[in-house]
């Protein structure tokens, strides 16, 4: 495994930010190379200051060169102008930290968190100087994996990637690891590949695409069936049970250039019950896994010290109903040699932050404060399951403004279903209404208000329903925005609606949109994440060469007996389960949060035997979902099936 250093060093001068390639940051880690080890190329599609804050890709990092049969190193998508020049100059792909090709490895790992940056996947697998369809490469050829959020429907990159990992990563890569190292003893390269992927397809969390047949009737999928008798009809995914277990990253890596969310960084707890029933993410990640606040005070107090930030992120979907919060709040900014330390709390829902809370974030240096009300009405925050009333939110933004601040961000969606304008309006209402209670504590208060066009994703209740198009979307942008323009303290911010039709394309694809990726990215379709970059007509012009129908993939409502081009994987959520959640979505009624009320049976915990961790049993103070007494109105009475159990664990 040759070093390209001596290629690539000559290139640097002419480019932007070359830091991103140099590697050297505090905390990389000493990959060990050699006879039987298995190589792992982590690669995030996405530049360096994006992809290097991420969590996933550094915790299988240490993970892996941990173990005595591993190696791991990092790659990042390089960005154009040096792309022209590795391209000119045939340098290849390389990892950041030994600078080796990418095809000198044995896996070649994709994060994906994402739907545009797929084109960007095919960009780094031809650097590599690989066929990007996987049917073309060759035995000798690394195998090309994804894992992470988008992982869930992998279809649209079935025909360019060797298996896919879904769940939890941090136990399935040892296992992938001990068959990848099998496969190199008795010969990688020896025409095997076929061998090696029915091996990792018998691996529990790993699903093989190639080794699956897909039969269309019409339009429309109607059947989806292993190639062979041993391999499984349905891939579940991975979750670990104890997440303080594995308490990584223990090394966080710190830049040597600026990069996005430049922090110590520590997850408190993975996984959420709140039921949102937009939130792939809090659906996909089921059951609640905290850890001890023990040793999330470890995490911060040894992760301050080794890396010299003096910012920490308490990292989750919902940190504020993490049951030790406070006290980890207080022991972070009051602790030894902690007097300027700032605590970020990136996710927080309303109805969990307390005044406690922002007293004590405001003892040290005030960083933004996030809320994520995501409808404008309460009836439209029914159908989404997010059970917060306005006075949930004005009590809380009041809370900020009282403890100092003098902004706030609120999050909102919209396209979201049964929306009318009334409920778009109230958007507004809601921004107006935060700045005029901001300024009875402070006189320059104001409101950010950040609008995206929602996405059905796969396993969540609307994964049948029919996305708003952009002229809906741009209509209700335009509502807001005219209805606050004349206010100067309200801040309007909104995603392009070009590009939230571009991600619903992808987000619930089947295997006939790999051509319209493919077709995208041979004609310079690269870095669709970003503005500059992004190529709209192109996306329409994909769709209209691969004759596929933009109406049919995105706007048009699923019938519950279709079968959907994830229906042979597993989040380990019941279809039955979602599918009475979206009819109650239309009903307008919500669910309370199962961990604190009777099991809904879902299928996260009873289908793995693990039950919600937490370090109380009791609810978060200040949460608008108790564990008895009358159900707000519009709360479904679903019944119970089973009574749940809530597991303690030490250190609350």
């Amino acid at each position: 495994m040759a070093s390209v250093w001596p290629r690539l060093e000559h290139l640097l001068p002419h480019v932007q930010k070359p830091a991103r390639y140099i590697g050297c940051e505090d905390g990389a880690q000493t990959p060990r190379h050699g006879s039987g080890i298995v190589s792992w190329l982590l690669t995030y599609p996405d530049t360096y200051e994006v992809g290097l804050p991420n969590q996933g890709l550094q915790i299988l990092y240490e993970i892996l060169n941990e173990r005595a049969d591993a190696a791991a190193e990092r790659s990042y998508a390089p960005w154009s102008d040096l792309e022209i020049l590795m391209r000119r100059e045939s340098v290849p792909l390389f990892s950041v930290d030994n600078h080796l090709a990418a095809s000198d490895f044995d896996v070649i790992a994709f994060n994906l968190s994402a739907e545009l940056v797929y084109t960007n996947v095919l960009n780094c697998i031809d650097l590599a100087g690989m066929s990007v369809r996987s049917i073309d490469r060759t035995d000798s050829d690394p195998l090309i994996a994804i894992g992470g959020h988008c992982a869930y429907n992998p279809e649209p990159l079935a025909d360019f990637v060797d298996f896919v990992v879904l769940g939890d990563g941090e136990e399935v890569v040892g296992d992938i690891t001990e068959v990848l190292a099998e496969w190199k003893h008795n010969g990688k390269g020896t025409g095997t590949r076929e061998g090696v992927l029915r091996a990792l397809a018998s691996v529990p969390g790993v699903y093989v695409p190639s080794l699956y047949d897909v039969r269309y009737e019409g339009a429309h999928i109607a059947e989806v069936s292993p190639r062979f008798g041993d391999v499984p009809e349905r891939v579940e995914k991975r979750t670990i049970a104890d997440l303080g277990e594995w308490p990584y990253p223990r090394s966080q890596l710190v830049p040597l250039t600026e990069v996005v969310h430049d922090r110590l960084n520590v997850e408190v707890f993975r996984g959420c019950t709140r039921g949102c029933r937009f939130c792939q993410a809090g659906m996909i990640t089921r059951p609640v896994r905290e850890r001890s606040a023990d040793q999330v005070r470890t995490m911060v107090t040894d992760g301050l010290k080794r890396t010299g930030y003096d910012e920490v992120a308490l990292t989750s979907l919902s940190t504020a109903d993490f049951s030790g919060i406070r006290q980890v709040i207080a022991d972070t900014v009051s602790g030894p040699g902690c007097d300027q330390v700032s605590v970020a709390l990136p996710s927080l829902r309303v109805d969990a932050f307390t005044v406690g809370i922002a007293a004590q974030i405001q003892r040290a240096r005030r960083t933004g404060l996030t809320f994520a009300p995501e409808a404008g009405s309460w009836r439209m925050r029914q159908v989404i399951n997010k059970l917060i009333s306005e006075d949930d939110i004005y009590q809380t933004v009041e809370s900020a403004y009282s403890q100092g601040w003098r902004r706030v961000k609120l999050y909102f969606l919209t396209g979201l279903p049964t929306e009318t304008d009334a409920d778009t309006m109230g958007i507004a209402e809601i921004a107006r209404r935060c700045v005029r209670l901001g300024r009875t504590h402070q006189r320059s208060a104001s409101v950010t208000v950040s609008i995206g066009g929602f996405v059905p994703k796969a396993f969540t209740p609307f994964q049948w329903f029919g996305q708003n198009n952009t002229a809906e979307l741009n209509h209700k942008i335009g509502l807001v925005r005219d209805a606050t323009r004349r206010d100067k303290a309200v801040r309007l911010k909104w995603h392009d609606p070009k590009a939230t039709l571009i991600e619903g394309i992808t987000s619930r694809g089947d295997r006939r949109i790999g051509a319209v990726i493919e077709y995208v990215w041979r004609r310079g379709g690269v870095f669709q994440e970003w503005s500059e970059h992004f190529d709209h007509d192109l996306w329409l012009e994909a769709m209209a060469a691969c004759g596929l129908d933009i109406d049919w993939y995105v706007h048009r409502h699923r019938r519950e007996d279709e079968i959907l081009p994830w229906d042979h994987l597993s989040a380990g959520l019941h279809k039955d389960f979602l599918w009475q959640d979206w009819r109650d979505a239309l009903d307008e009624a919500g669910l309370e949060d199962c961990r604190w009320t009777p099991c809904y049976d879902c299928g996260a915990c009873t289908g793995y035997g693990i039950e919600h961790v937490v370090a109380s049993a009791a609810p978060p103070a200040g949460g608008s979902q108790g564990t008895g007494g009358a159900r707000a109105p519009g709360v479904s009475s679903r019944p119970a099936v089973q009574p749940r159990q809530v597991v303690g664990v030490a250190g609350s």
